[in-house]
């Protein structure tokens, strides 16, 4: 298994992936690399109660909905089933013939715009927030125009009144190579079930990698030492995200590790889970050798057994880039913890990705 390629755990999928992100926007967005202007302000760390009394999802509950994806928790509310149902259309939609620029009429592009209201914001990594169906919409053209064959499922998502966690499995194909990848879409709803501010997290490396091979995995060597200790970690609380917000500013390994006791971690250039403490530590340190980190607390959403935390802000990164960057973190049911975030900033400057940006898009 190469470096940057990693097997995903704990789904009825197990497969080889490459962490890259969702090519929809940010391959379409090229002038656009590093600068994100200032969004419609969103509460906060919207925090529900936590799964003892905040989570519910059972019965026939969304039902189209839960048959397609592999899981589905949480706070089910009709506007978060009927947005679960229309960014599973998209996914399932094939794109036939490849949309005209600027084709907004086009059946998959439309099927795309479903997804969010007419003023809605969508932040990819590395680029500005694209405001609104035009601009949303002539992204996702010249995305389709480029990866036609892109599709995703659902994975496991989870449901909290008017955020949605979208975890999704994206497969397509890039320069002709195959790549498959995980990624988490962040959503604030609106009372229709309508996206009015989406975030994606993802690593763009591997896609990246398809078209420089030279390009470098942040976390190569990293692996696990000595043996694995202690049990499952108890379930995520919602009175636990201060103290963990910290922990990320203040770089604590330490506390970021131990809180995990035994838990799996899956993140971004690992090739398989680490499960020792010393190997997680070794992990969490060479992001921040490469990483000056001020994040602040966003949306989080609790399930049954899932929970995802949403940290954003900014990064300094080795290159010298002080860029926008965010970290979603899912823990999961069976000892589960899982990074969402891109390492493609902490690796290349702007002249770099602008000219990996090139690279993707010439034949």
């Amino acid at each position: 298994m190469s470096t940057g390629q990693q097997v995903r755990h704990g789904s009825r999928r197990t497969a080889v992936l490459g962490r890259s992100g969702l090519l929809v926007a940010a391959l379409a967005t090229m002038t656009a690399f590093i600068t994100v202007t200032s969004e419609p302000a969103v509460p906060a760390a919207a925090v529900s109660p936590g799964p003892a009394t905040g989570a519910v999802a059972r019965g026939s509950e969304c039902a189209e909905a839960r048959e397609k994806v592999e899981r589905l928790e949480g706070l089910i509310t009709p506007n978060a089933c009927a947005f679960v149902k229309r960014q599973i259309a998209f996914g399932e939609t094939p794109t036939g013939t490849p949309p005209e620029p600027g084709e907004l009429s086009h059946p998959r592009v439309r099927s795309y715009l479903d997804i969010f209201d007419e003023e809605a914001t969508l932040w990819e990594a590395g680029s500005v927030p694209q405001r609104g169906h035009t601009t949303i919409g002539n992204s996702i053209t010249g995305s389709l125009r480029l990866v036609p064959d892109l599709r995703y499922t659902g994975t496991e998502v989870v449901a909290d009144g008017a955020v949605v966690m979208f975890g999704q499995w994206n497969e397509v194909t890039v320069k002709g190579r195959k790549v498959a990848y995980p990624q988490i879409a962040r959503n604030v709803l609106s009372d229709d079930g309508k996206s009015v501010q989406a975030r994606r997290y993802y690593d763009r490396y591997t896609v990246f990698g398809s078209a420089a091979p030279e390009l470098r995995n942040l976390f190569e060597g990293v692996a696990d030492a000595g043996r694995a200790r202690g049990g499952a970690p108890q379930r995520f609380r919602a009175d636990e995200i201060t103290a963990r917000l910290a922990a990320w500013n203040d770089e604590d390994v330490s506390a970021l590790a131990g809180r995990m006791g035994g838990a799996r971690l899956t993140a971004p250039g690992l090739s398989r889970p680490l499960v020792t403490t010393a190997g997680k530590i070794a992990y969490l340190q060479r992001l921040f050798d490469h990483a000056d980190l001020e994040l602040k607390a966003g949306q989080v959403a609790f399930g049954e057994t899932t929970a995802y935390v949403e940290w954003h802000g900014r990064v300094t990164s080795e290159k010298g880039a002080d860029v926008p960057f965010g970290i979603v973190e899912r823990f999961g049911p069976g000892a589960e913890w899982e990074l969402s975030f891109d390492t493609l900033p902490l690796i290349a400057d702007d002249a770099e990705i602008a000219a990996l940006f090139q690279k993707l898009t010439q034949p």
